[in-house]
């Protein structure tokens, strides 16, 4: 973590999942299942739900830098 309290993940998405859950880690990165699809940005903002709450922070603190239309993306978390 940085000092202003911003922390960037890998992380690798798994659309159309069973459950939505932060299921570890694989390959260096953490591994999201949502249950959305890749449509419409929905399964984008399923992971933002999820870490948001992985984290303890507000959705709004967590944004997808890298990876927007990649089940591999970057995301930017900010600590409060």
């Amino acid at each position: 973590m940085s000092d202003d309290g911003v922390v960037e993940v890998e992380v690798r998405v798994v659309p159309r999942a069973r459950r939505d859950e932060v299921a570890g880690e694989r390959a260096g990165r953490l591994v999201v299942r949502t249950g959305a699809a890749p449509v419409d940005d929905a399964a984008n903002a399923a992971v933002c739900r999820l870490l948001a709450s992985h984290f303890g922070v507000r959705e709004r603190d967590v944004e997808i830098v890298r990876g927007r239309r990649s089940r591999d993306k970057t995301v930017r978390v900010r600590r409060r």
